[in-house]
């Protein structure tokens, strides 16, 4: 009974039941489906196209967000905007020093009518989870995430409990407040597919708002796709064709941030499949069924610069990881051109 997994209402199965066809025609569908989205979360989070395109690529490459900047820079917002685009089930969870594993997974309660244990799902079932300051909670309140994340399942009392698909996590914290905070762990870190900055809005965006013209709120924005729609275009990622030299181009980039004089830690493994993943998604958002090196290089920074962990004395001299990564490209060469047959 144990190790029986049990299934939320909630729940779409991951593994679609029809096969997946991908040529031209599926690749400009799904990019014309990611534009109308894209443009959907452009009207509420304003001057921000590119942080949007990156989010929604994480979206699609089932991967999770970590949206790291100053408060008052639209972060909630922008998470918000992408659920309500989606037409999913969202939850917001607000992360406090006194937030508890079971307020984030659920917990299991006697029934005294029925005689019996009954699961009280968390807010982290939902298809959004708004993990909001998730700086602020204890370590072992972050750990809460860290099997939901990377299994899609809750154990709760020896018992796994599936969340619902597609499953995104989006969690903000505040760089710059480190009073009653806790540094995010490496193995939660690395668990984020991308790690983004909203920044402060153009000049033109923030007159705009100050003006009163933009008012929108993501409660009004109408839904533009339902989940069982994102997860087709999420297996459709998965058929993307990737030429040889381009696995060897992924794994060489990997092993120079591995390998670099500045760097105590380079690259997982787990990072390497998430770059191989958005980059994917990324294809298809320009219509192609292939990935290119450039699709790489767009990606590379948000997807590996948090994994980076830099040698203490380089720390200390002001290196930054995304110079690593710079660094990276330069050594490593180009492949040339291949088919994508």
């Amino acid at each position: 009974m144990h190790d029986t997994e049990q299934t939320h209402p909630l729940h779409v199965p991951r593994r679609l039941q029809q096969p997946v066809q991908l040529g031209a025609p599926q690749a400009e569908q799904f990019a014309a489906t990611f534009e109308r989205l894209a443009s959907a979360v452009d009207t509420v989070v304003l001057g921000k196209p590119e942080v949007v395109r990156l989010a929604l690529t994480a979206m699609f490459a089932e991967g999770h967000i970590l949206l790291e900047d100053v408060p008052g820079t639209g972060k909630t917002t922008m998470a918000r905007s992408i659920a309500a685009a989606v037409s999913g089930q969202w939850r917001r969870i607000q992360f406090t020093p006194d937030l508890l594993p079971s307020d984030v997974s659920g917990v299991t309660i006697f029934n005294q009518s029925s005689g019996a244990f009954e699961f009280h799902p968390g807010p982290v079932f939902a298809n959004i989870v708004i993990a909001d300051e998730i700086n602020r909670a204890s370590p072992k309140t972050q750990s809460a995430l860290l099997e939901v994340m990377e299994e899609g399942r809750v154990t709760v009392d020896g018992h796994p409990h599936q969340v619902p698909a597609p499953f995104l996590v989006v969690a903000t914290q505040n760089p710059v407040e480190m009073d009653g905070t806790y540094r995010l762990p490496e193995a939660q870190l690395d668990r984020f597919l991308v790690k983004l900055s909203v920044g402060y809005p153009v000049e033109a965006a923030e007159v705009e708002v100050l003006r009163g013209t933009h008012q929108r709120s993501p409660e009004q924005l109408p839904p533009v796709v339902d989940t069982e729609t994102v997860a087709q275009m999420a297996e459709m990622a998965k058929h993307v064709y990737i030429a040889d030299p381009l696995y060897t181009y992924l794994v060489q980039l990997a092993n120079a941030t591995r390998n670099h004089p500045q760097v105590a830690v380079g690259v997982s493994p787990r990072g390497l499949i998430a770059l191989t993943r958005a980059a994917s998604v990324f294809a298809l958002s320009q219509g192609r069924t292939y990935i290119i090196p450039e699709d790489v290089k767009a990606l590379a920074g948000p997807v590996f610069a948090h994994r980076i962990q830099l040698a203490p004395d380089a720390a200390m001299r002001g290196a930054g990881a995304a110079a690593v990564v710079a660094d990276a490209f330069e050594q490593v060469p180009v492949p040339l051109p291949a088919s994508a047959a």
